[in-house]
């Protein structure tokens, strides 16, 4: 195998030193992005591909070193930055010249890694069910269809779903991502996000003569009709569930004088309400099961009286993921959850593994994988949240096999065959009509 060594770097960005195979690469090659891409004349992925994987090169503005802009700075947002040092070689940019985060997550540009002779993978354990559930399938077949129907652009309000890898394949084929909606032009289609919104969002649409296309999860707008029916009783609300978290955002916006946030336990134990004998709980549907029986447990020993909505809301998914995750935390040495920081219930099925004592890590693929993770674990876990598409699970599963995993376990604990509907504007029907195919 020839050794790469790039010449050429970004300006202000060190060189790189060679990039040296490792034990057992006999049968792999080093890919390289030939320049120029933006302001990078010479870019390193940093994985040894099999040859039988092929190389796919991700559009220019993935690999953007030092650029940054609004759509992909929101990828951070609801979660910190995770630790890229972890004993192998990391560059960072100076001041002047910063690497933007975009590019690390792309390919992990300037950070070569080494194959970790202590790494001695023998088994996955792949929990089941996982990934995507049916709101966030049914959110990105709208924007998908959307795009078929109207063509390019349609515009989504926020991330049609937290997953950063969704997001920029649905901007490749022509969505366009936006803050709020009064940034869409007067008359252009937007899509809304899974998470739901506000009834002020639909108003400001209203007035834009915006073509609007509700991607709405059922189990949110289910949360919403119990906030306007304990709103009409007069009921105070305790809504449990995570302050900024776009569902939250949404629901509060239903009946914001009736609802109080109740984040924790702690809050739980401390909120006030102005009559005792008048409340009633509702939840983020993506929350910790076990955290949220908790504060539930804990209202009604201060509430006896309090109402509880007809059904869970903690949807199904969240649920069959989190017991997924159990019961391969209690078989593997670690587990590593597909999922972007973003992701309030991959946050949560990281904190299922940790709450029972297996070590679990967030990643967005294969690619942040740090090997002393995976230093003398023989049993690894992998799972995904529910916005996380199946296809980064095969990217991880491969990066396995390449580092010794020889047997692939599914540990299924439900099957699950929810579906939802398709809203108006985007039905078979629709896409008939207007001569386009399904």
């Amino acid at each position: 195998m020839r050794v790469v060594e790039p010449k050429v770097m970004h300006p202000g960005v060190a060189s790189l030193p060679p990039l040296e195979p490792g034990p057992g690469m006999a049968r792999t090659t080093v890919p390289v992005v030939p320049g120029p891409v933006d302001q990078a004349e010479l870019l390193v992925l940093s994985e040894f591909v099999p040859p039988e994987r092929g190389v796919v090169f991700p559009p220019p503005q993935q690999l953007a070193v030092g650029h940054g802009g609004a759509a992909h700075q929101r990828e951070g947002e609801g979660g910190g930055q995770r630790d890229r040092d972890a004993g192998h070689g990391s560059w960072e940019g100076d001041a002047g010249h910063p690497i933007d985060r975009t590019a690390a997550l792309a390919t992990d540009v300037l950070r070569p890694r080494r194959y970790d002779e202590d790494v001695s993978v023998q088994r996955v354990l792949l929990a089941a069910p996982r990934g995507y559930c049916a709101g966030v399938d049914r959110a990105v077949d709208i924007v998908e269809r959307a795009l078929r129907l109207y063509g390019a652009p349609v515009y989504v309000r926020k991330q049609i779903v937290h997953n950063i890898h969704v997001v920029r394949d649905l901007e490749r084929k022509g969505a366009v991502f936006v803050e709020e909606e009064t940034e869409v032009p007067e008359g252009a289609t937007v899509v809304l996000s899974a998470h739901g919104v506000a009834p002020e969002v639909y108003e400001n649409s209203a007035r834009r003569r915006l073509r609007v296309i509700d991607a709405t999860c059922p189990l949110v707008t289910k949360v919403h009709l119990e906030a306007r029916r304990f709103a009409k009783e007069e009921s105070t609300i305790l809504l449990i569930g995570h302050e900024g978290h776009e569902e939250v955002i949404g629901t509060s916006g239903e009946a914001p004088e009736h609802i109080r946030l109740v984040g924790d336990v702690d809050e739980a134990r401390t909120v006030e309400v102005p009559d005792p004998t008048r409340v009633s709980y509702l939840s983020q549907t993506t929350l910790s099961v076990d955290e949220t029986n908790r504060i539930i447990e804990v209202l009604r020993e201060r509430f006896p009286g309090i109402q509880a909505p007809p059904r869970d809301d903690i949807c199904y998914a969240t649920q069959n993921r989190q017991d997924a995750v159990k019961e391969v935390a209690r078989r593997a040495d670690v587990l590593l959850v597909i999922g972007s920081d973003n992701s309030s219930n991959s946050n949560r099925l990281v904190e299922v593994s940790r709450a029972m004592g297996t070590s679990a890590y967030l990643i967005d693929d294969e690619t942040e994988v740090d090997e002393a993770w995976l230093d003398g674990a023989e049993n690894v876990g992998v799972t995904s949240g529910a916005s996380a598409p199946e296809w980064l699970v095969d990217r991880v599963l491969a990066w396995l096999r390449h580092r010794g995993a020889t047997e692939i376990e599914e540990v299924r604990v439900v099957e699950e065959h929810m579906a939802f509907g398709l809203p108006r504007g985007v039905r078979d029907s629709d896409l008939e009509r207007a001569g386009v195919g399904a």
